[in-house]
């Protein structure tokens, strides 16, 4: 989103306003403020002989340069893995029961600890590729932050809010909102208790809105509802060491400084943090007949180098209006030359029992899945008026090209991987009749 709008914030100035006309002016103010204040400028930028409209890049003014560190080192990475060969391939539909969240009281886990691989395909060191993990985790970092030097996160939380400092200011992320850290940005995780949510990552794209075509100029996810971090500082000497996680192809390795990164006076640029509200997205949907592709529900896109072939697709399915007549309303069922791979935050997925918030669904390349049969039952024989969709609820889906392998942890070490999934489609029936005839009204 922050691609198109150039932001500019130095505290206890706020944010400044954005817009091609101002650009200078946002210029001007930054650096008129800044220059007395001896300030370290630190630049990031894309390839410099990208498309100009392509240029993403950022200006942060720190107390102290973010060169001034120990060695990196290697660390455990426990359940965190760029391994795609660790187990034989698995073309069956998988479903995982809610993740289990650590107590406080038997260990404590931070963000970084509690991270877990699910599924994923592609390189980092290539930069083509896809990562999908669980994030568990009960306790705050402290005197700690994590830097992914591989590639963007967007992080949905589940359940737990979580308080995300950046080096451009503090994201408060809820249930029901979505953040984008993008790649080299280094964030500290605090939480309020047991906590739980869904990262997806990407190498070598970035997340952006979908092209609307038809749709026109509004609609789906509107720029203007994406939100990026006021500037924020701490000027903190941290004696016993501030340590810095750095996840570089695949792996994790640490190093020590004597101070707190979150030193940033000043920022400019488009090359953000930002988090979105899902309950701020505008549905399209059918309003005639048939069943539209769930393309329309997508919210963020990470393209490929091939023409609309997309990385990564962040897609939800929202609350909204079932209109359609003379049609089979839930999803239908389908094989799909993509991945998909299906959270829920909060309520009932409208086209499945038993898929709870907290865990999740692999329905891998050409694999055949779509709803149960309580559903096909139900909506087969429904009386076609107008009525809500997944009132109170929100599932979602991360949609890929790559063909993704599912890790050691995702099929045996977690522990909740429902084996009895496949049974939900063992009742259907065959209603097929030969000797069928239209209604003559």
């Amino acid at each position: 989103m922050t691609k198109h709008i150039c932001c500019c914030s130095l505290v206890g100035r706020g944010r400044y306003s954005d817009g091609p006309t101002q650009l200078l002016l946002c210029f001007s103010i930054l650096f008129y403020h800044i220059l007395p204040l001896s300030l370290f400028l630190k630049n990031k930028i894309n390839s410099y002989l990208i498309n100009t409209f392509q240029i993403t890049l950022f200006w942060l003014y720190r107390i102290l340069p973010s060169v001034r560190h120990k060695p990196f080192t290697p660390m455990s990475c426990g359940d965190l893995t760029e391994n795609w060969n660790e187990v034989e391939p698995d073309p069956n539909q998988l479903r995982w029961k809610p993740f289990i969240i650590p107590k406080s009281s038997e260990k404590k886990v931070d963000f970084i600890s509690g991270l877990h691989t699910v599924c994923g395909a592609g390189d980092s060191k290539s930069r083509n590729g896809i990562a999908i993990h669980m994030y568990t985790c009960n306790t705050s970092m402290t005197d700690k932050c994590f830097q992914n030097a591989d590639g963007d996160f967007l992080i949905v939380p589940q359940q737990g809010e979580i308080l995300i400092t950046t080096e451009f200011g503090k994201m408060m992320v809820e249930p029901n909102e979505i953040c984008v850290i993008q790649q080299g940005m280094r964030f500290s995780v605090d939480v309020f208790g047991e906590t739980r949510g869904y990262i997806l990552e990407v190498f070598g794209a970035h997340f952006e809105l979908p092209d609307l075509g038809p749709i026109g100029a509004n609609g789906m996810a509107n720029p203007r509802d994406f939100q990026t971090p006021v500037a924020w500082y701490e000027d903190r000497t941290v004696a016993t060491g501030y340590t810095v996680v750095n996840k570089y192809q695949g792996k994790l390795f640490s190093c020590q400084q004597d101070f707190s990164p979150f030193n940033v006076v000043a920022w400019h640029g488009n090359y953000t943090p930002y988090k979105y509200n899902l309950e701020n997205f505008m549905v399209i949907n059918c309003v005639a007949f048939d069943h539209a592709d769930p393309s329309i529900f997508t919210v963020l896109t990470a393209k490929s180098t091939r023409p609309g072939v997309a990385i990564a697709d962040f897609v939800i399915f929202p609350p909204r209006w079932g209109v359609a007549d003379h049609t089979f309303r839930p999803p239908y069922y389908h094989r799909n030359c993509m991945s998909e791979f299906m959270g829920l935050i909060k309520g009932h997925y409208e086209a499945k029992e038993g898929f709870q918030p907290g865990g999740a669904s692999l329905h891998s390349i050409m694999t055949p899945h779509g709803p149960d049969v309580d559903c096909f039952e139900k909506n087969s024989t429904a009386v076609l008026k107008p009525e809500r969709v997944a009132e109170g609820t929100m599932a979602f889906m991360f949609e890929s090209s790559f063909s993704m392998a599912v890790t050691k942890w995702g099929l045996d070490t977690c522990h909740r991987l429902d084996k009895s999934y496949y049974k939900c489609w063992e009742a259907l029936k065959n209603h097929f009749n030969p000797n069928w005839k239209p209604s003559s009204k």
